[in-house]
């Protein structure tokens, strides 16, 4: 690469390091890759550092010794997490989202990279601390969510299918029960695409009671597998605490109220701001 001005330098850098999340990377790495000295590239990464803290981008981690290096752990503040939170709050108030039976068309905010990708900043930044592997959901309302939130972990999707496909080789399968009217369901999971002892974190779009998420965790029982956290986009505030099956999960919206007759949907930051 040419020899490139400090503030170019700075800005490929920061560049280099988006892209780059949870990755280790050796401080040789920048001085061959800029012609620079190691002692110029460590001053370089502090201005980078301080900035990434000070707007709540993130944290850069220094390892020292010969083996050590930089890495960049997505991080986003809880005021700008809370923003975004309030704002698809708004987005899921619309009138015209209630569809026959009480349930929420939320299919074009899954489909916006933009949306999917900050929502998956901020479950990554609640589990960027944990020991993981894999991040985990069911098909197919949750693959956007799912694949943002591995982004920033620099981690693998898992995905889980309702339906065996051949292509997927040999498969584990379960029953679960899940829906209001507590309907039996399968999902099957490729024996080839998770190793067993396996750390994982799961993802979904909406959770009511966790019929669905529960089934993922027995499923991931089979493989002796574990579950490193679970964090949801929506769930329904209106399930009695008895009913639901999960405790332990992070939300980013609440579903309070929908009311079909009134065209009134009331939602409300999920339990991750409440933490």
């Amino acid at each position: 690469m040419k020899k490139l001005k400090r503030s170019e330098r700075l800005v490929d850098m920061t560049q280099y390091l988006l892209t780059k999340p949870h990755t280790l990377i050796p401080l040789t790495t920048f001085a061959e890759r800029y012609g620079a000295a190691k002692s110029s590239i460590s001053e370089d990464l502090a201005i980078i550092k301080d900035v990434f803290e000070n707007e709540g981008i993130g944290e850069l981690q220094t390892l020292a010794g010969a083996a050590g290096g930089v890495q960049y752990i997505p991080k986003l503040h809880k005021e700008h997490a809370y923003a975004f939170a309030e704002k698809l709050c708004h987005q899921l108030e619309q009138p015209d989202r209630i569809l026959p039976g009480g349930y929420l068309y939320m299919s074009d905010l899954l489909g916006q990279p933009s949306l999917m990708n900050e929502a998956g900043k901020i479950i990554a930044t609640a589990f960027a601390d944990r020991d993981i592997d894999v991040v985990m959901t069911v098909e197919t309302k949750g693959i956007p969510l799912a694949y943002a939130t591995a982004a920033q972990l620099n981690l693998p999707v898992v995905l889980v299918r309702r339906d065996h496909q051949v292509t997927e080789g040999s498969a584990v399968s379960i029953n679960y029960v899940s829906g209001s009217h507590k309907s039996i369901h399968t999902m099957s999971l490729s024996r080839r695409a998770l190793k067993e002892q396996s750390r994982v974190l799961i993802v979904d779009d909406f959770m009511k009671a966790g019929g669905t998420i529960q089934g993922m965790v027995d499923l991931l029982g089979e493989f002796n597998a574990e579950v490193a956290g679970v964090g949801v986009l929506v769930e329904s505030g209106a399930v009695e605490s008895e009913e639901r099956l999960l405790e332990d999960y992070i939300s980013l919206a609440r579903l309070s109220d929908v009311d079909s007759k009134t065209k009134m949907i009331k939602v409300t930051p999920g339990n991750y701001f409440e933490q």
